[in-house]
């Protein structure tokens, strides 16, 4: 009866099993390892996963980019740019704030200060810091641009019920993020 069970378990696991101790050529598996190579820089993780939408992801990324760099105006920036779409205005704001202290001639970086001072209801403040971007840029970004424009349109008819708006992210590089509000 043992012998019976035992023949009957080894018959079992060998029709599991694709025959030898190779890789199955009809299954799909992760690449392999390689230790030889070197991880992506955390800040492009960190942008790749905020375009995907992964904000928290995201975050961890840059804290990573900070501990490998140090907290750079760059890294500043893209911490700010997590927070905010984790809705931390206040934090982004803080971190913005610091990483102008060191690079005060960025504009996307004044873009995005205005930004997180629109979306608090600053918009005075918000509509300043346009400015400042706008001039830094020359006019060149139709992002920073149009931010300019909603912040003056909203100066504008504050007595009137709010927009609906769209506030646009940028950041150095091909990508830039957009914020959507409901009025």
């Amino acid at each position: 009866m043992i012998r019976f069970a035992a023949i009957a378990l080894i018959l079992t696991l060998a029709a599991c099993s694709s025959g030898g101790f190779g890789v199955s050529k009809d299954r799909v598996y992760a690449p392999d390892i390689d230790a030889r190579g070197t991880a992506e820089p955390g800040l492009v993780v960190g942008h790749r996963l905020m375009a995907a939408g992964q904000p928290e992801l995201a975050l961890a990324a840059f804290r990573r980019a900070g501990a490998e760099e140090g907290l750079t105006p760059e890294v500043l920036s893209a911490l700010g740019t997590a927070n905010i779409g984790l809705g931390r205005l206040n934090q982004a704001e803080a971190l913005f704030r610091r990483a102008l202290k060191e690079e005060a001639e960025w504009p996307e970086l004044w873009n995005n200060l205005g930004v997180v001072l629109m979306e608090r209801g600053k918009i005075s403040e918000a509509a300043e810091a346009f400015r400042r971007a706008y001039a830094l840029d020359n006019g060149e970004s139709d992002a920073i641009r149009d931010n300019l424009r909603l912040a003056l349109e909203k100066i504008d008819n504050s007595g009137y019920a709010d927009l609906d708006q769209d506030y646009k992210l940028v950041r150095r590089g091909s990508s830039d993020y957009l914020i959507r509000t409901t009025g």
